[in-house]
């Protein structure tokens, strides 16, 4: 059963679709800022300028424009959060077929934008297109970070989830944000600056369109590490299979690396504002993810063999 959930695993949409990354790790190579976490962080005086992007899904844009406004800026704001960050400004850019096309767009980002306190302050648009397109920038600022490169052997995995919330009824995504008071949502985002200013965590990243397992292996292989994954201890929603769960977006969702001495005081943080935060598994040396399932361990992926983004320390100094 767990080698057949592998295979399947192994062919998600938002884990396959994560490997198009490669191209970019290949063409850009090392720079002044390393490549692979949720935002390039610019080193700025005392701290860092947080840098990000993300163009959304051309079939959620065509079938629910609002949901994909809302989302532009949403996931946006996570990013910046998940590097212990705080946002600053949004800009967009959409192509649309009409004005009147790009009306629920806006809408969508304006009521996303006021729920997190993240102004638009300005961008690019097109209303004589022949397709509709959206994507969303963001600037942020960072005094300590939480970052993809930090993971060490004997960290503890930590997941954190908003369980409150209903499955998008035709994608893989848990909406636990538009239906949220909006002062809870930017309370529960802003457990993660108060997490790396307070050095309970250094590593993590936000929970992406590869859902949890992709997120994992991005992680490691940014980290140069493995790990085994305990496939039973991951909370996931009633309503939901752990299979999709595990390639889920889920809208509040990040996976942290802790040292295990600090394990508790982080799931804590978590627990006095009702969300859900366990330990689902450990860092190790290596480059393979284990997943273990009722006794049984079976290899998900080698990043020695085959690696996923490309974005490894190792693979660029060679």
């Amino acid at each position: 059963m767990l080698t057949e959930l592998v295979h399947r695993l192994r062919q998600a949409g938002g884990l396959t679709q994560k490997r198009d990354i490669q191209t970019v790790s290949q063409v850009l190579g090392p720079g002044a800022v390393r490549l692979g976490d949720d935002c390039a962080a610019i080193p700025d005086g005392d701290g860092y300028l947080l840098l990000a992007a993300e163009g959304l899904w051309p079939q959620l844009v065509q079938s629910d424009p609002w949901f994909a406004g809302w989302c532009a800026v949403m996931v946006n704001v996570s990013d910046i959060y998940a590097m212990g960050g705080r946002p600053l400004a949004v800009v967009d850019t959409i192509w649309s077929q009409s004005v009147a096309s790009s009306l629920p767009l806006w809408e969508g980002m304006q009521a996303a934008a006021r729920a997190y306190h993240v102004p638009i302050v300005g961008g690019h648009t097109n209303s004589h297109s022949p397709y509709d397109a959206l994507s969303v920038a963001i600037l942020g600022r960072a005094g300590s970070l939480i970052s993809s490169f930090a993971a060490r052997p004997g960290d503890q995995l930590l997941v954190a989830f908003d369980l409150r919330g209903a499955l998008h009824a035709r994608y893989p995504f848990w909406n636990a944000a538009t239906e949220a008071d909006p002062a809870r949502l930017r309370s529960d985002l802003a457990i993660l600056p108060q997490l790396a200013e307070s050095g309970l965590c250094d590593a993590g990243k936000d929970i992406s369109m590869g859902g949890l397992v992709g997120t994992l292996l991005m992680l490691l292989e940014t980290s140069d590490q493995g790990a085994t994954l305990d496939l039973e201890a991951i909370p996931l929603p009633p309503e939901m299979t752990l299979e999709h769960w595990l390639v889920c977006f889920p809208s509040y969702g990040f996976l942290l690396s802790v040292r295990p001495e600090l394990a508790g005081a982080v799931q804590q943080q978590f627990s006095e504002r009702d969300l859900s935060c366990a330990a689902i598994g450990t860092v190790e040396s290596g480059k393979q993810l284990v997943f273990r399932h009722r006794g049984e361990c079976v290899l998900f992926w080698d990043l020695a063999e085959q690696a996923l983004t490309g974005f490894s320390p190792s693979r660029a100094a060679l």
